[in-house]
C-alpha cells in the first residue's frame, strides 16, 4: 500500500504533545492524519489533516471515528478497548493492537502478565478496593514501606503514592489497586523496542531517569545510561523478552529497575512513543517518533544508535502557578550549546502540568549534563 500522498488514513487516538511530535513525522512523510480527542485546545490540532472532537473512552466515539481510517493508533493508553475490537473485527488495523492495550491500561493485569511470562518485576499485591489494605496490614499480609498504585488512569505520577505509614492510607480513592514491594534501587532505566508486523525488531540505547523526588516525575533524562555494559546489556534482554511476550506492534517503552544487586526489575509499560524517548528527535538517527509510524505501516524499522550524547529536561509548571503560560527565560537558554526546547502548545499551566522538554545534544555526556542542570534552573513556566 501508498501511504506517501496518497488516499491512505491514519486516524491518532489522543490529540496531546506525543501526537503533536507523532506529525513532525507524519507531515515530512505527507502521511494523511485524523486525530480524535477531546479537548478543543488539544496540541494536535493544528498539525493534523482533519481534527474530531470525542471522548476516548465513549465506545461510539471511537469505533465511528475508527470506521473512517486504514490503520488506528494511539499515543494515550485510556481508550475504549471494546471499540478496537470491533474495528479490528472489521478489518481496520489497530496498532498496537486492543489485546495488547487492555493487559497494559490496567496496573493489575499488567502485573500478573509479567508473573505469568516469568519476567523479573517486583512483588506485589492486588486489591479490589484500597479499603482493603488496611486488613492486609492488621493480618501480617503487607508491611510497610509500599508502593500503592491505581490499577487505572494513573499518569505522570499521578495513582502512585509511597505508603509508610498507616496515616499514609488516607485519603486514597477506593479504586483497585496493588500495593508493590519498595525496590531500593541504584538506577531507574528505560529500553524503546519498536517492532513491525513482519516482526522485525530494533532497540534503542537504555537510559537513565533521574526524578523529582516530590512530583514523581523525571527530571532527566540521559542517553546513554551511566552503567555498566553488563548491565545495559541484561536490561535490553528483558525489554526485549517483554517485547516478544506482548508481541506487540509499533513501540513499547520499557522502564525497569536496576537493584542494588544489578538485577533489572520491569516497573511497567507503555505501548506508544515515551517521555523516555523524546531525546531521539535531536540525538538519534531515527526519532522515537518517526520509528513508530515505521513500525506500524510495516516499514522496514530505522537505525536505532544516538549519533551524539542526548539529555533530556521536563519542561513542567511551577508551584504556585495556574492559568496562561509564560516561558520565563526561554531565550537564556537558546544561548546554551546543542539546546532544542520543545514546547506542547497547551495554553494553560497548572503545577507539574507537562508544557515540553528541552532536549540538550553534545558529544560528551557530563558537559550536556551540566548544560541540562543549567536549563533546569533557567527557565521557568509560570502563569501571567
Amino acid at each position: 500500500m501508498n501511504f506517501f500522498s496518497s488516499t491512505f488514513k491514519l486516524g491518532i487516538l489522543g490529540g496531546g504533545q506525543l501526537g503533536k511530535m507523532l506529525l513532525y513525522d507524519t507531515r515530512k512523510f505527507d502521511i494523511y492524519t485524523t486525530v480524535l480527542d477531546a479537548s478543543e485546545e488539544a496540541p494536535c490540532k493544528l498539525a493534523c489533516n482533519e481534527f474530531h472532537l470525542g471522548n476516548l473512552m465513549d465506545y461510539d466515539a471511537v469505533y465511528n471515528f475508527g470506521k473512517q481510517v486504514d490503520v488506528l493508533t494511539f499515543e494515550i493508553e485510556n481508550v475504549n478497548t471494546k471499540a478496537l475490537e470491533a474495528l479490528e473485527k472489521e478489518g481496520v488495523k489497530v496498532y498496537p493492537t486492543s489485546k495488547t492495550l487492555r493487559i497494559i491500561q490496567n496496573k493489575a493485569t499488567q502485573k500478573l502478565f509479567y508473573r505469568d511470562h516469568n519476567i523479573p518485576t517486583a512483588n506485589f499485591s492486588r486489591f479490589a478496593y484500597a479499603s482493603e489494605i488496611l486488613d492486609a496490614v492488621h493480618n501480617g499480609g503487607l508491611t510497610f514501606p509500599f508502593v500503592w498504585k491505581s490499577a487505572q488512569f494513573g499518569y505522570d505520577g499521578n495513582g502512585v503514592k509511597i505508603i509508610r505509614t498507616e496515616a499514609d492510607l488516607k485519603g486514597l480513592p477506593n479504586v483497585e489497586c496493588i500495593a508493590e514491594d519498595m525496590v531500593p534501587f541504584k538506577n531507574e532505566l528505560a529500553v524503546i523496542v519498536a517492532r513491525n508486523p513482519e516482526g522485525e525488531v530494533a532497540t534503542y540505547p537504555v537510559v537513565e531517569m533521574e526524578f523529582h523526588p516530590e512530583a514523581n516525575q523525571v527530571e532527566y533524562v540521559i542517553c546513554p545510561a551511566r552503567i555498566d555494559e553488563q548491565v545495559a546489556k541484561q536490561a535490553t534482554e528483558v525489554a526485549l523478552k517483554v517485547s516478544k511476550a506482548f508481541n506487540h506492534i509499533g513501540l513499547l517503552a520499557v522502564e525497569m529497575f536496576q537493584t542494588q544487586d544489578d538485577a533489572i526489575l520491569v516497573n511497567e509499560v507503555a505501548p506508544r512513543p515515551h517521555n523516555s524517548g523524546h531525546h531521539t528527535i535531536e540525538s538519534s538517527y531515527t526519532s522515537q517518533f518517526e520509528q513508530h509510524l515505521r513500525a506500524i505501516l510495516n516499514l522496514p524499522l530505522g537505525k536505532t544508535d544516538s549519533q551524539v550524547g542526548g539529555i533530556m529536561v521536563n519542561l513542567v509548571g511551577a508551584e504556585g502557578h495556574t492559568g496562561n503560560v509564560v516561558y520565563q527565560h526561554i531565550e537564556d537558554i537558546m544561548k546554551l550549546p546543542g539546546v532544542t526546547p520543545h514546547i506542547y502548545g497547551k495554553k494553560q499551566t497548572r503545577p507539574f502540568r507537562k508544557m515540553g522538554h528541552v532536549t540538550i545534544v553534545n558529544k560528551d555526556l557530563n558537559t550536556a549534563r551540566h548544560i541540562a542542570e543549567q536549563v533546569k534552573n533557567t527557565i521557568k513556566v509560570i502563569s501571567e
